[in-house]
């Protein structure tokens, strides 16, 4: 068998020696976050644990086909707790008002692919050249020996496919895909996620897209694309924060395009911002860093408070640099 890294024993380790686990991911969970988290969950409780799984936020409506009946709990404070891993979980400030629930542990494990991961926790595998946290807990799975269930391949190929572009993304390596082979061996329901999760959109996300092919602005030659997402777009088309995920690839694939940014009203004075690149030298990940955020080189994201046209025009002159410099 491949080598593993030596902190899969570690963790292993822990998870043998505790009984009560709490496994939480990061605001506004996407398909990996979850797939990642209740698979796990799944392959503990299997083990005979006694697992909780927490998410500040609700789970998007698209994915709602993985989560059986009370898998994912509401977070309350003063739950005490052998052990917490987080997955897919950039910093210990992405876990949201988890956070401030899981204080009362014995140990806290991080299992994340970011490379702006800081390494938060008690136990750290982190582990950027994977193209998914999904990837990450298939392979600690295997390592365990543990049984690879029907519904823990659904979840688990549903977190490698969603991060890789569904097999698409340059991150995306031989292993991913023997990994993706394997998962569907073992029953992971490709048909039924595929329809799922790429061809069941809401017709209000579909009003969305209407906007931004409508509205996205070009600049620097056509290498960077933008759109605004504003309170009233979501109010006037009837579409959620969840109906965003996915929107940016639209102008990212706009063939001279570099960079593709989108920025999203949170509050009046709060802008929610998500960059895309294309190219190996312009890394959007240092350039959320700049605004205190972060990500992978090919994907990253930041929360900018001020004014939208005076966070517009640093971030817009940001990514000009980053083009320049990249030149």
């Amino acid at each position: 068998m491949k080598r593993h890294p030596q902190v899969i024993d570690r963790i292993l380790e822990v998870i043998r020696e505790h009984e009560t686990f709490c496994i939480v991911g990061h605001i506004r969970p996407d398909g990996d976050c979850i797939g990642s988290q209740l698979g796990l969950a799944l392959a503990l409780r299997n083990e005979g644990k006694k697992v909780t799984v927490w998410n500040q936020d609700s789970i998007p409506l698209k994915y709602k086909f993985l989560v059986g009946d009370g898998l994912i709990e509401k977070p309350k404070r003063g739950e005490k707790f052998d052990c917490v891993i987080a997955t897919d979980c950039a910093s210990f400030e992405r876990l949201g008002k988890v956070g401030d629930c899981i204080a009362n542990r014995k140990v806290l494990i991080n299992i994340d692919h970011h490379q702006s991961n800081p390494r938060y926790g008690d136990v750290n595998w982190v582990s950027p050249r994977e193209p998914s946290t999904g990837e990450l807990i298939y392979r600690l799975i295997k390592v365990a020996r543990w049984p690879i269930t029907k519904p823990i391949a659904d979840l688990l190929f549903t977190a490698i496919s969603t991060d890789t572009g569904s097999f698409q993304y340059a991150t995306t390596r031989p292993g991913t895909f023997h990994a993706g082979a394997e998962l569907v061996t073992r029953g992971a329901n490709l048909a039924k996620i595929c329809d799922e999760v790429y061809q069941s959109y809401p017709l209000s996300r579909a009003k969305l897209l209407k906007h931004v092919y409508s509205k996205f602005r070009l600049a620097a030659d056509d290498q960077i694309a933008w759109f605004w997402l504003k309170k009233s777009d979501f109010a006037r088309t009837g579409a959620e924060s969840d109906d965003t995920e996915g929107l940016i690839d639209h102008i990212r694939a706009i063939e001279p395009v570099v960079v593709a940014c989108v920025f999203e009203e949170i509050e009046p004075e709060l802008t929610r911002i998500s960059l895309r690149s294309k190219h190996a030298a312009v890394n959007v990940n240092e350039i959320c860093g700049q605004f205190g955020g972060g990500g992978h080189p090919a994907a990253a994201g930041a929360r900018i408070a001020g004014k939208p046209l005076s966070v517009q025009r640093k971030v817009i002159a940001a990514i000009k640099r980053a083009l320049k410099a990249a030149k």
